[in-house]
């Protein structure tokens, strides 16, 4: 501001009349404005090029309408056509051109106002000043709704983070983004554990050591001890940690960091957005986003550490339910995997068994149709039905039926997919009851695989079984079983996916184990629904 204070604005005078040009000059002088004469509209044009190359356009342009190389209103147009220049205002003045044509063509030339000289002083600064803060509003309003777009933005990039690392990455990027400089985001979890992010611009190679994560993190627990909602600071240097920031080139070095703390609520995760500090303060306003920016991630990390926990229970949950290993029995080999769904914390029902009984192992692969406590509930005990009824009876086709019954009784709207494989190590013999799963494998060393021709209704519908599938497995054979989890994809036939893992399966190297591990590595990554592989080979020692 002037002394007087009125806006120290510039203002480029465009009169090829000299006495004119210095007398306006002078009247926009008294008023606190600096002042750029040009005489003609070419010059003005050169004026504003150089202008523009080193940041600094005139804050309004006076332009008398009678130029000799062009007139006032083309220069106008001119101007307004030019995103370089189309910001600076216009007011157009003249001593001869005053009718109102002429003034409806100067404002429809783009200018903002027009002027009749003579003028009193007092007018013309007056319309200079009424012009100047107008356009001041709208640049002030135009970069308001930059700010808040980029805010926008990069709230969006921290909701869509699908982890913790992911939402500090986001974090730190964004307030990269809102304050043109570099930035470190911190998210501190219930265990302790703490996620950082740090943006490109960070300057510095290496990367600071444990201790100082332990300082950011007993720094951002002390001063968010006992509150919520969102807390702007700055921390001096020898409070936060060195490493996170480096001096730019040619800038002095950080005299610290300005943080911007949030909690959701109380027992909530703590975040932390951090920028350095120097000499110069920071952009109007930018504060205030980077405080929006630390409470929208605040949230987010609530969700996601949320997750995260449900995740890791219910993962624990299930695996409880399958143990890692089946009991071995004399004359196979068994092996087994299960991989929950990449993006699921609910518990799903894909189960698996290898059993012994008087007639050999009796191996199988089912899923509860479903993703809840319920499925895995019911999952639960159809396992625990199957060990009790192949003690008595191990045929494939027997235990199905009763599976089936079960269900209607206790479940009726629960239905289920199950395949049953009776396996005599001795001879080879298998026989196999399917109720609605994706049939056995048969994968051979000579590279050939071949899908068993077993099917039949799924269990809780009350429908009669069909004859087991009898074939022999050799011992150069292994017997595949998996559930729908490990090939089904959205948009894709089934038999298209059946294929693909039939090809695989033919390609992979010899060993249960190994077709185990080369079915995941080829078809087990971010899938949406639990997978289950249960592989059998025979030993040729009973």
């Amino acid at each position: 501001m002037s002394a007087n204070g009125k806006a120290d604005t510039t203002i480029l005078v465009v009169d090829d009349t000299a006495a004119s040009r210095y007398a306006l000059g002078a009247v926009l002088r008294r008023d606190g404005h600096r002042v750029i004469l040009a005489a003609s509209a070419g010059e003005a044009l050169l004026e504003l090029d150089a202008r523009h190359r080193a940041g600094d356009l005139p804050d309004v342009a006076l332009i008398d309408v009678g130029l000799p190389d062009m007139s006032g209103f083309e220069l106008c147009r001119r101007l307004k056509e030019s995103p370089q220049t189309a910001v600076v205002p216009v007011v157009h003045f003249s001593a001869a051109r005053v009718a109102p044509a002429d003034r409806c063509r100067g404002l429809d030339a783009g200018g903002e106002a027009y002027l009749t000289v003579p003028a009193e002083p007092e007018e013309i600064q007056a319309v200079i000043r009424a012009v100047a803060r107008g356009a001041r509003h709208r640049s002030d309003a135009e970069a308001e709704a930059g700010h808040l777009t980029r805010l926008a933005e990069t709230i969006l990039d921290v909701q869509s983070a699908r982890c913790p690392r992911e939402l500090a990455d986001a974090a730190a990027a964004g307030t990269d983004r809102l304050t043109r400089g570099p930035a470190a985001a911190f998210i501190l979890g219930e265990d302790g554990a703490m996620h950082r992010g740090l943006s490109r611009r960070r300057a510095t190679i290496s990367l600071p050591d444990d201790g100082a994560h332990e300082a950011v993190a007993r720094l951002v627990l002390r001063i968010m001890s006992g509150h919520v909602g969102v807390r702007s600071t700055f921390a001096p240097a020898p409070l936060w940690p060195p490493g996170f920031f480096h001096a730019e080139p040619g800038s002095a070095a950080p005299d610290g960091a300005r943080l911007a703390l949030a909690r959701s609520r109380e027992g909530c995760a703590p975040v932390c957005l951090a920028t350095p500090s120097y000499a110069q303060a920071p952009a109007p306003g930018t504060g205030r986003l980077v405080g929006r920016l630390a409470h929208a991630t605040a949230l987010a990390a609530e969700r996601l550490l949320m997750y995260e926990m449900e995740r890791h229970i219910a993962l624990t949950l299930q695996r409880s339910f399958l143990p890692a290993h089946v009991p071995q029995v004399p004359g196979t080999e068994v092996v087994v995997r299960y991989e929950p769904a990449s993006r699921d914390t609910e518990i799903g029902g894909d189960f698996y068994a290898a059993l012994p009984t008087s007639a050999g192992v009796l191996t199988a692969i089912g899923d509860v149709v479903g993703h809840s406590l319920d499925a895995a509930t019911v999952m639960v005990e159809i396992r625990h039905a199957l060990r009790a009824y192949c003690v008595d009876e191990p045929d494939p086709r027997v235990l199905a039926h009763r599976l089936d019954k079960m269900l209607q009784r206790y479940h009726p709207d629960v239905t289920a997919t199950l395949c049953l494989a009776l396996v005599d190590p001795a001879t080879g013999r298998t026989r196999v009851s399917n109720a609605g799963h994706i049939p056995p494998l048969i994968v051979s060393d000579d590279g050939v695989a071949t899908y068993l021709e077993a099917s039949g209704p799924l269990l809780g519908l009350g429908l009669e079984r069909p004859t087991p599938t009898e074939t022999v497995l050799l011992p150069t054979d292994r017997l595949l079983m998996v559930t729908d989890g490990l090939i089904e994809t959205r948009g894709t036939d089934l038999a298209v996916s059946m294929e693909h893992l039939r090809v695989a399966a033919a390609e992979s190297p010899l060993g249960v184990t190994a077709l185990c591990d080369t079915l995941l590595a080829c078809f087990g990554h971010d899938r949406d629904d639990d997978i289950a592989l249960l592989v059998l080979g025979l030993t040729g020692n009973p």
